[in-house]
This record gives C-alpha cells, structure tokens and sequence, in this order.
C-alpha cells in the first residue's frame, strides 16, 4: 500500500461517484484484485465515506434563512463569523476515522503513523473486539425467500 495505490483507488472510486453509479466495485482488493486486504478495505471505506460527501448536495431554497445570509454577505464576505454558518457547519464537515487531520507535530508526536499503519491497528481492533449482532428471524426467513426464488429462476 503506497500514495500510487491510494490515488488509483481514489480516481477508480470517486469517477463512479460523480458519474452517478450505485456501486463502487474493488473495495479492499489490492494486487490486480488478486488478494483482499482488511487495511485496504478500511481505507477504502474511509474514501466511500469522502466520496459520498462530495456527491451530497447542499439545499439552499428561496425560504431559507441561509439564502438571507449569502445575500447579506454577499461574495466577497465572511460567512464564518455569520451566527447561521457556526449553528449548521458541524452538519457539513466530514469526519475522517484514519485520515490524520492534525498538524504535523501532533503527528509525530504520536509515532508518525502512516494510514496503512492505522489501518492495520483499527482491522486488528475490529477482529479482536467486535461480535457481530444475529440477523432477526424476519431478516432469516427474508433472505431465505430470495434465495428460493433466485434458485428457481437459475435453475429452469
């Protein structure tokens, strides 16, 4: 895992994403899609999560207070000091669970710990510490039906 496979993986990603697909194919799938690793599948959550933002749209419509607020402004002001911008922009960040945000310092203050590294301590974690809840017997009997019928339809 190196920054040749994380821009690969972004553009491969975030291209579908802009053009509107419903699935992002290869998550986790390094080595021509040869192997799976659990690090990359973290970090490639982690872009899905990104990606995702990116395609969220921002609603502004004529009755709303936000209109008022970019007009008042207007294009060269400072929304930041805008009571309306400090009440919804922590709707608007996207919260990063293995991309490192903090100053450089930080950091290394902490072992200079490059994403895959990270990744391979949250996967462990996860491996070690996390139990799956059992589907409801609904979901069971559910999933048990579309078997059924999907085999019918393969096996005519």
């Amino acid at each position: 895992m190196d920054v040749q496979l994380g821009h690969e993986k972004t553009l491969t990603g975030l291209m579908p994403v802009l053009a509107e697909a419903d699935l992002i194919y290869g998550l986790g799938m390094i080595d021509m899609g040869m192997a799976v690793s659990f690090e990359q599948f973290l970090m490639d959550a982690e872009f899905v999560r990104m990606f995702n933002r990116v395609e969220k749209t921002v609603k502004v419509d004529k009755d709303s207070l936000a209109l008022e607020v970019i007009k008042a402004v207007g294009p060269a002001g400072n929304f930041l000091s805008q009571r309306h911008t400090l009440n919804h922009m922590r709707d608007e960040i996207s919260e990063a669970k293995l991309i490192d945000r903090r100053m450089r310092e930080g950091w290394e203050n902490d072992g200079s710990k490059d994403m895959p590294l990270r990744a391979r301590e949250l996967a462990r974690d996860i491996l070690k510490n996390h139990f799956a809840e059992s589907l409801t017997e609904e979901v069971q009997v559910n999933l048990k039906d579309i078997i059924a019928r999907e085999e019918a339809i393969l096996c005519k």
